[in-house]
């Protein structure tokens, strides 16, 4: 007999995830507005700082007004759902469709990336909790990350993914890590370097050589785990022999330094300052990315908005194979402006782990790093020659 299908408790999970930004949207942008109002109604100066205060009588009475029924309606909305949600997954069973469910998964973890620290705190139903995900076990396990917005299935591009290709080749067992990147990089890393050796301590089998592939944040994600996991002298590092980046911003994106200037840009001016609340929405995961922050001590303390490099210095573990796949748009070497826009998201040289002050290089041998020309960030997960690259290293 066909089982019923889950998705009516999905969906309605998703509309009170749904619900609840749209909730905190309207207040935020109550919020910006009602900032905007007081300074113009207090004539403040074209630069300079203001401190926020709250608009006065009938004006602050709606704003008021328009918050708290904002969020009356929301959490009464939010409840009647979550009665609804329980009912459903009461009564029916587990039959995900593919194609839907896969769709729906690459929303929401685009929608964690770009707000998952948010969406956690607010115990948004959105959240998307740490998963390992595989099948069988073998004694070669390849744990694979994710990059920012990205999801656990998209390994799988345009009919390729490099996890099942050295699996039937080679005879891994590939793990798949599925997380919230809009979380810090730090968060993450722990979270895994927990999960990891739980896993491999009730691994059904001795495990002879684990290796990991990082794709883009992914990459990221693993030397914090590797450095937090050694830190509190955990087992798994032990067995990791391989270490793979593919397109890993090791020492930041220009696209996030762009973002943070124009969100410092904003505060020079009461009249954008209260902007500045869009531009701040972006995760904690995103502002990582400025400079490659891997541990808490690199933001603890301090806003995260911060513009300068408190990076503790985190080399590459010692005992360990580490590799580096860096891509260009250029077909051919266009000289140091090409390499420089690099994969189109990631430069080279942060790809490559090259930095101005030697105590921060990753001192790749040369063996060990490769430039895939013509390739954009994404096109790393399924190129023939990146593969190829993968599969040398790793034999």
């Amino acid at each position: 007999m066909k089982k019923p299908s889950q998705r009516p408790a999905a969906l309605i999970r998703d509309l009170r995830g749904g619900l609840r930004l749209i909730t905190d949207g309207v207040g935020g942008v109550t919020g910006l507005v009602e900032s905007l109002h007081g300074r113009i109604a207090r004539v403040a100066p074209p630069l300079g700082q203001v401190a926020d205060a709250p608009t006065r009588g009938i004006t602050g009475l709606v704003y008021r007004s328009i918050r708290g029924t904002t969020g009356l309606v929301g959490a009464g909305l939010d409840a009647a759902l979550a009665r609804l949600q329980q009912q459903l997954q009461a009564q029916l069973q587990d039959e995900p469709d593919a194609q839907s469910g896969r769709r729906r998964e690459a929303v929401v973890a685009a929608l964690n990336g770009v707000l998952g620290d948010h969406l956690l705190r607010s115990g948004n139903p959105l959240a998307q909790p740490l998963e390992l995900r595989f099948q069988g076990s073998g004694p070669k396990p390849l744990l694979l990350i994710h990059g920012l917005c990205m999801n656990d299935r998209q390994w799988l591009r345009d009919g390729h993914d490099h996890g099942q290709a050295l699996a039937a080749e080679l005879g891994f067992t590939p793990i798949y890590a599925r997380y919230n990147s809009g979380l810090h990089i730090s968060a993450n890393g722990l979270a895994l370097a927990e999960e990891l050796e739980r896993l491999l301590q009730r691994w059904p089998e001795p495990v002879e050589e684990l290796a990991i592939i990082g794709h883009s944040m992914g990459g990221l994600v693993a030397r914090s785990a590797v450095q937090q996991a050694l830190q509190r002298d955990m087992a798994w590092p032990l067995l990791l022999r391989r270490l793979v980046f593919l397109g890993s911003p090791h020492h930041g994106a220009p696209l996030e330094r762009a973002g943070n200037w124009l969100h410092q840009g904003l505060g020079l001016s009461p009249y954008l300052a209260p902007f500045t609340r869009l531009s701040g929405l972006r995760s904690a995961g995103i502002t990582d990315l400025r400079h490659g922050n891997l541990l808490e001590a690199d933001w603890v303390g301090e806003s995260r908005f911060a513009g300068r490099d408190r990076r503790v210095v985190v080399p590459l573990p010692q005992g360990v194979s580490c590799y580096a796949v860096a891509g260009t748009l250029g077909r051919s070497d266009g000289g140091r402006l090409a390499d420089g826009l690099g994969d189109g998201l990631v430069p080279l040289d942060s790809a490559l782990g090259r930095h101005a002050h030697p105590q921060r290089r990753l001192r790749l041998p040369a063996s060990n790093h490769w430039v895939a020309r013509g390739t954009h960030h994404l096109d790393l997960l399924s190129s023939p020659a990146v593969y190829a690259r993968l599969r040398r290293w790793l034999a």
